[in-house]
């Protein structure tokens, strides 16, 4: 029996794993796709089984939203959304800027809706695991932190590419990501700095970017991000401490004490399932079953530290993060 019924609003690439982790979810049911071009949704809509609908206006029946429109768009969309009653999922980036991401937040309590920031690696499997395993201090005081998403992504083409539709380039598109996990496994971040590498695509945002930044914990770390290159290693996270190493990979995990042999964990990064363990959360919170695994403090959190190192690279100095 359907007792969740769903929209997506805004049709590109990213629908098409959201489409597919709806359907894998009892009881859930993608019932609209909107989207102002009519290709896009008329497309989303064959794949899906939704009802195609050409605005927002023409919604009907939805008990909650998801928002995959560009970045510079997601303040409109979502309190447009908010206003009709509706709950919001909304893709990172969650906003451009803090303004937009705490007006989001405001409408949502004004209407008595929840808002959710998407972010799918928190949602993956083997980061929930290793998270559980820094708490049990597998790695004693982390002092190193590494985060690498590099890989070969033809921007030229791409609304990602557009300063005034996505905000920046890597650093806001991937770096969202990066700051949300290792939010995560280390505790609120105390100051970054950023640097842009030389740009290979011809856009007019950064292509490549390294952020830097200390926890408030005291760990540091190095965040590498580019379109444009693609550093070969197996495992994206890896975090050093005082009594051990831990590896977050694409194909399985794995963590270590000091001078003992390294233990496997998880199964790898799998999307579907990181997309249908969060909207799973998402239905859950709107539900009033379960708290957010993503909530309001963490999704402003991500703006914010992205914002800094934003005026890090343009200032080149340390920002701090209020």
């Amino acid at each position: 029996m359907v007792d969740f019924k769903l929209a997506m609003v805004g049709c590109g690439g990213i629908g098409r794993a959201y489409g597919d982790a709806v359907a894998s979810i009892d009881g859930a049911q993608l019932v609209s796709v909107v989207d102002l071009d009519a290709a896009a949704r008329r497309s989303m809509a064959a794949r899906t089984g939704a009802v195609e609908v050409a605005d927002l206006t023409g919604l009907r029946g939805c008990d909650a939203a998801l928002v995959l429109t560009p970045p510079n768009t997601h303040a409109q969309v979502t309190e447009a959304l908010l206003a009709t009653g509706v709950h919001v999922l909304c893709e990172k980036p969650l906003a451009p800027d803090l303004c937009d991401a705490e007006r989001m937040f405001a409408a949502a309590k004004a209407a008595g809706r929840h808002l959710m920031m998407g972010s799918k690696f928190r949602y993956t499997p083997d980061v929930s695991e290793a998270r559980g395993l820094l708490d049990q201090r597998v790695c004693g005081d982390v002092v190193l932190y590494e985060n690498v998403f590099c890989s070969h992504v033809d921007m030229a083409q791409r609304w990602n590419g557009r300063r005034e539709i996505s905000g920046g380039g890597v650093l806001i598109d991937n770096g969202c990501h990066s700051v949300d996990i290792a939010r995560y496994l280390l505790g609120p971040l105390a100051k970054v700095q950023a640097q842009f590498g030389r740009p290979v695509q011809p856009i007019d945002v950064e292509d490549t970017a390294r952020m830097l930044f200390q926890s408030h914990s005291g760990a540091l770390g190095s965040i590498d991000l580019s379109w444009s290159i693609h550093k070969q290693t197996d495992a994206y996270i890896r975090v050093i401490g005082t009594g051990g190493t831990l590896e977050i990979g694409w194909r399985g995990s794995r963590w270590k004490a000091r001078d003992a042999e390294w233990q496997s964990f998880g199964a790898g990064y799998d999307k579907v399932i990181a997309f249908r363990n969060q909207l799973q959360n998402f239905i859950a919170v709107c539900r009033g079953e379960a708290a957010a695994v993503i909530n309001e403090q963490d999704a402003l959190a991500s703006v914010a530290v992205i914002s800094a190192a934003y005026q890090s690279a343009s200032e080149e100095r340390w920002v701090e993060i209020r």
